[in-house]
C-alpha cells in the first residue's frame, strides 16, 4: 500500500525564540487621540498592558500619564517635548500613527534612548484621492454653490467654471503622495509636471521641471505634497501667488508652515487666484468643536474649501497606519529592530532560533564616542557572541549583539556592567 509523503517546503521554517525582558516591568502603553483599533488589538494580542484615550493629552495631564509607560502612541495634537520627556523614565519607544513627527523632540527622545516611528506613506491614496476632490470642486466652484444650496439660494451658473481634462497640474514634491496624484491625474485627462529637489524618475508623461517658480508659472492647478523643513516654512508667499497664473488654483494638504495665510487671503480676495483649497493650518485647535477661530480672514474668501486636516482620515488609512505603527513599535520592544525609526539608528538582527534556549539578545543604546565598542566587547570577551550589528546617527549609536551560552548569573553580570559604562544610556537585555 503506497502512502502518501508530506511534501517538504524548499524553504526551511526556522521557528524564532519567543524573547521576553529582562529587569523590566509589564510593557504599559499609553495611546492617545483615537488610535485605530487595529493597533490596540495588536498590542492586547502581545499581551501589552494598554490604556486609551479619543484625545490628545496636554500639560500636568500629559506628564501625570507618561510618567511610568514603556511605549505612547499618539497623532499630531500631542506635543512630546523635552519638558515631557524628562518625566518619561520608562519610555523607550514613540509611535507616531500619520506621517509628521514634528509634534516629537527627535533630538531629546534619541539622548534618551526614545526611538520614534512614524507611517510616511500608509495614507498616501487617501490624500492623493482627497486632492483629486478638490481639483474637480475647486474647477467647478462647488463649495460655493453647496454653501448656496444650504442658505435656500439658487444659483446655475456655468461662468468660471471648466473640466479639468486638459489643464495643468502643477505637483511641489514628487514623494509617494504627489506620485499617487500624478497617475490618478494622468488618468482624468490632465498634463503633469512636478518640482522636486531631488531628480525623481517621474511616471507616466509627467515632467519635472528645474525651478518652483518655473512651475507655478504654467501650472493652472498648484498642489503642495512637502515635509515640514525649515526650507519649506513660508514657502509660499506673495512672490509665489503673484508668480502663479491668474486665475489658478492652490491646494496644500501638505502642512500648515508651508503657505502663509495672508498672502493666500490677499490672493483670493483680489481675483489673483480663482479658488483655493487648504487642510492644514500653522495653528490647528487640539479637539474637535468650535475652536477654530485664529484665521478669520479665511472664512470671508470665495471658492475656498477648508478642511480640518482630515487628508488621511479615512478608514482605510487609519487602518493601514494602526497596523504599520503598531507592527514597527512590537517588533522593537521584542526584538530590538530599529528599521524605519526616525530619529535613531537603524540595525536588524535575524532571529534567535527557538532550539538556542541560553542565547540572550543584548541591546545597547550609547552615547556615539570613541572606545564603546572595545569596552562592550571586554565585558563580552568570556562569551561567544552569535552575531552583532553597531550603527550609529549623530550623537546616538546602538548596538544589537546576540551572545550564546548565558545563564541567569551571567545575564544579570552582564547588565550590571554594560549599564555601569560610562557612555551607556539604555540598556536591554532579552532572553
Amino acid at each position: 500500500m503506497e502512502t502518501t509523503q508530506p511534501r517538504r517546503s524548499s524553504v526551511s521554517q526556522v521557528k524564532p525564540k519567543l524573547l521576553r525582558p529582562f529587569n523590566s516591568s509589564e510593557i504599559k502603553i499609553l495611546l492617545l487621540e483615537n488610535v485605530n483599533e487595529t493597533a490596540v488589538k495588536a498590542f492586547v494580542k502581545e499581551g501589552y498592558q494598554v490604556e486609551t484615550f479619543n484625545k490628545a493629552l496636554v500639560g500636568d495631564e500629559l506628564i501625570e500619564k507618561i510618567r511610568d509607560v514603556h511605549v505612547i502612541g499618539i497623532r499630531s495634537k500631542t506635543k512630546l517635548t523635552k519638558d515631557v520627556l524628562a518625566h518619561a523614565k520608562n519610555l523607550m519607544v514613540i509611535g507616531c500613527f500619520c506621517i509628521g513627527t514634528n509634534q516629537v523632540d527627535l533630538q531629546t527622545a534619541a539622548s534618551n534612548g526614545i526611538a520614534v516611528f512614524n507611517s510616511p506613506f500608509s495614507n498616501s491614496r487617501s490624500v492623493a484621492e482627497l486632492v483629486i476632490g478638490e481639483v474637480i470642486s475647486l474647477a467647478r466652484q462647488l463649495g460655493d454653490r453647496n454653501t448656496e444650496m444650504h442658505q435656500g439660494i439658487w444659483n446655475k451658473v456655468s461662468k468660471n467654471c471648466f473640466e479639468i481634462r486638459g489643464k495643468i497640474l502643477g505637483i511641489v514634491g514628487y514623494g509617494h503622495i504627489g506620485a499617487q496624484l500624478s497617475v490618478l491625474a494622468e488618468s482624468m485627462g490632465m498634463s503633469v509636471y512636478f518640482y522636486d529637489v531631488l531628480q525623481i524618475m517621474p511616471l507616466g508623461t509627467a515632467k519635472q521641471v528645474d525651478t518652483l517658480d518655473e512651475l507655478l508659472a504654467i501650472a493652472d492647478f498648484v498642489s503642495l505634497h512637502v515635509p515640514e523643513l525649515e526650507e519649506t516654512k513660508n514657502m509660499i508667499g506673495e512672490h509665489e501667488i503673484k508668480t502663479m497664473k491668474k486665475g489658478s488654483y492652490l491646494l496644500n494638504n501638505a502642512r500648515g508652515t508651508v503657505v502663509q495665510i495672508p498672502a493666500l487671503v490677499n490672493g483670493l480676495q483680489s481675483g489673483h487666484l480663482a479658488g483655493a483649497a487648504i487642510d492644514v493650518y500653522p495653528k490647528e485647535p487640539a479637539s474637535n468643536g468650535p475652536h477654530f477661530t485664529d484665521y478669520p480672514d479665511l472664512l470671508a474668501c470665495p471658492n475656498l474649501i477648508m478642511t480640518p486636516h482630515i487628508g488621511g482620515s479615512t478608514e482605510e488609512a487609519q487602518c493601514m497606519i494602526g497596523i504599520e505603527v503598531s507592527t514597527a513599535l512590537t517588533k522593537f520592544i521584542n526584538e530590538g529592530t530599529s528599521i524605519n525609526a526616525v530619529n535613531y539608528p537603524e540595525v536588524d538582527l535575524r532571529a534567535i532560533r527557538e532550539e538556542e534556549s541560553t542565547t540572550i539578545r543584548v541591546i545597547h543604546t550609547h552615547r556615539n564616542i570613541p572606545g564603546v565598542l572595545r569596552t562592550i566587547n571586554e565585558i563580552f570577551a568570556d562569551h561567544n557572541v552569535e552575531k552583532q550589528y553597531s550603527d550609529s546617527k549623530g550623537d546616538i549609536a546602538y548596538l544589537m549583539a546576540d551572545i550564546s551560552n548565558v545563564t541567569e548569573d551571567q545575564l544579570h553580570a552582564l547588565y550590571d556592567a554594560i549599564t555601569a559604562t560610562s557612555a551607556n544610556i539604555r540598556t536591554r537585555i532579552l532572553y
